[in-house]
């Protein structure tokens, strides 16, 4: 029942539609708030379909939204545990990767998706709380302390605390360790491209580390060829930040903008990214997805377009050069903690030293000289430096 929608308002890029086409008013109110505290469009979508699956879920147990309880949300998280997603069934799912070592997309719904669903309803709960037209109790309460904070939020850190218990119906996520591309393997995918501006794109991923949804944003004059920079448009904070890349991009994007035909998007405010066949349209991130999808096709991988970022914050940290706080401005981050997942060593490369560790020689060992009679020290000199009895 019911569907996520996209009207282009500024004010309510989304709305939520019940199963007979009408909006739904709680949910709209509650975009309205999260549009006026400067919540992106990406987000408002991310929280509308969280809301859709539990909307859809209560409409399937015949409980209203403001009058559900602990026990529904209970049951809606161990439905989302063994639900399938919806969409296209993938043969290779859970499956490893042979080329790349990684496991395919599962039909299931990830831990992430169920920490995440559940984070939404306490915030929009707590926002008809606050409002007085929803139910007198959050049905996903928060974790907090008896004087109302969370758990060990002011902590000294120089100071033992007792680490806390996780939070109520919050999922075990295995550690999360980046997943950088080998360099053989990305020759392979940088020859597959069949455009120049598939390569442009492939050379300024890699080199500057930037978000897919940040590089295919970029508008026309978003580039400083003297400098070698390009300017994006950072994903949490939107602010426009200029960063460098490699010389080979420029040339690449140079080939790419000159082949272009004349009736393509030019001038300012003109997007970097177009559409190679008419009608020319700015390069979507669906549509960047779709052609490295064809090259994981035709090489039998699954890397996919945020492995690259991956590849290039692991090459940025290899690099002697460049300090841990670099990267992390290069990348993006807001904490220094998150470019710190960087220094965890790669799986193939471990191995790869292991091996060669294991093929060297083993160390000679120094044959010890025997001790003939006559070359020790004398009889009567033990004796006295041990205080023998002659």
């Amino acid at each position: 029942m019911g569907r996520l929608e996209e009207t282009g308002s500024p004010t309510t890029p989304f709305r939520l539609l019940d199963a007979s086409g009408e909006e739904v008013p709680a949910v709209a109110r509650f975009f309205r708030e999260l549009v006026a505290n400067d919540y992106s469009p990406a987000s408002v979508r991310s929280y509308g379909l969280a809301l859709l699956r539990w909307l859809r879920f209560l409409d399937a147990i015949e409980v209203q939204w403001d009058r559900a309880t602990r026990t529904e949300v209970v049951d809606f998280v161990l439905w989302l545990r063994q639900a399938k997603k919806p969409g296209r069934p993938n043969r290779h799912a859970g499956q490893i990767n042979a080329m790349t070592k990684k496991p395919h997309l599962g039909t299931g719904y990830a831990p992430a998706t169920i920490d995440h669903g559940t984070s939404v309803l306490k915030e929009f709960y707590n926002h008809h709380l606050a409002a007085g037209d929803g139910p007198l109790v959050n049905p996903v309460p928060p974790v907090r302390t008896e004087s109302g904070e969370r758990v060990n939020d002011h902590h000294n850190p120089l100071q033992r605390f007792a680490p806390h218990r996780r939070a109520p119906l919050r999922q075990r996520r295995p550690p999360r360790i980046p997943k950088a591309i080998p360099d053989q393997m990305f020759n392979e995918l940088f020859a597959q491209m069949t455009s120049h501006r598939d390569r442009a794109l492939l050379a300024f991923f890699i080199s500057t580390g930037t978000r897919a949804s940040e590089l295919v944003g970029v508008p026309r004059e978003g580039t400083d060829v003297g400098q070698q920079l390009i300017g994006v448009v950072r994903k949490g904070t939107r602010v426009l930040q200029w960063l460098p890349a490699s010389p080979d991009a420029f040339v690449w994007l140079r080939l790419y903008r000159q082949a272009l035909p004349a009736a393509a998007p030019r001038g300012p405010g003109a997007p970097l990214w177009v559409t190679l066949r008419r009608p020319f349209a700015p390069l979507s991130y669906d549509a960047a997805r779709m052609v490295f999808n064809r090259v994981n096709t035709a090489l039998g991988s699954n890397w996919t377009l945020h492995d690259l970022r991956h590849t290039a914050a692991h090459r940025m940290i290899q690099d002697p050069a460049l300090s841990l706080t670099d990267v992390q401005w290069v990348l993006g981050h807001a904490r220094l903690t998150t470019t710190e997942l960087y220094l965890t060593p790669d799986q193939d490369e471990v191995i790869g030293r292991m091996r060669l560790h294991h093929q060297a020689p083993s160390p000679v060992a120094v044959p010890v000289k025997p001790v003939r009679p006559g070359e020790g020290y004398r009889a009567d000199v033990l004796s006295t430096l041990l205080g023998l009895p002659q």
